[in-house]
């Protein structure tokens, strides 16, 4: 039985002393265009939800199912994007922190500590602890990779009505073959990141 137990991190630092845990993710960092997207959930503590994981491991439709239990279950929940002009004012990095504080001023309690993913600390105003590959080792991250995901990709789906020639259904913004072969055809639009497209051969 080798299933990582989403719940041991956060059940040792509830008995430590944080009984209040949010977690913190973000989606769309990779992309050539569109907005960076950031989630803060604070679920009931121990609550089972089956399938979750680590948005990226899985499909579209599994990711769909869940978005709607997380946000039915959560105690606390925000999501926030962090737009592409912003994106090209702070760089990538400085806007997903702008996303990830946006999210978690949403919901409206402070937490005992922020648990984000990654290395970096978002600046919020509340203890943080930063968790390399959070979203696939605690389950208040996962949930928030969740609900960043699917936002982003809704809001990918209603841009490719608006600039259908690039495909965005397809590949939400990233820089696939099919993606870059449409700019160089038809050049950018007002959704790409100029940033991002400087290394475009």
């Amino acid at each position: 039985m080798n299933k990582i137990d989403l719940w041991e991190t956060e059940r040792a630092l509830m008995a430590s002393g944080f009984p209040t845990l949010c977690g913190i993710d973000e989606a769309g960092r990779g992309p050539l265009a569109g907005p960076v997207c950031a989630a803060a959930v604070i679920l009931p503590p121990g609550l089972e939800l089956p399938g979750l994981n680590d948005s990226k491991k899985l499909t579209e439709k599994k990711r769909e199912a869940l978005y709607d239990e997380i946000i039915a279950a959560a105690l606390h929940y925000g999501i926030a994007f962090a737009t592409v002009d912003e994106i090209e004012t702070y760089n990538i990095l400085g806007a997903t922190f702008l996303a990830m504080r946006r999210a978690y001023a949403q919901l409206g309690v402070t937490p005992d500590l922020a648990l984000v993913d990654g290395n970096r600390d978002p600046g919020l105003d509340a203890p943080t602890r930063c968790v390399i590959k959070g979203d696939a080792t605690c389950a208040d991250i996962a949930a928030a990779s969740i609900l960043a995901k699917v936002t982003r990709d809704r809001y990918m789906l209603e841009m490719a009505e608006r600039f259908p020639m690039y495909g965005f259904e397809k590949h939400k913004g990233y820089g696939t073959a099919a993606h870059y072969a449409a700019l160089r055809e038809y050049g950018p639009c007002e959704i790409h990141r100029p940033s991002f497209l400087k290394k475009m051969h």
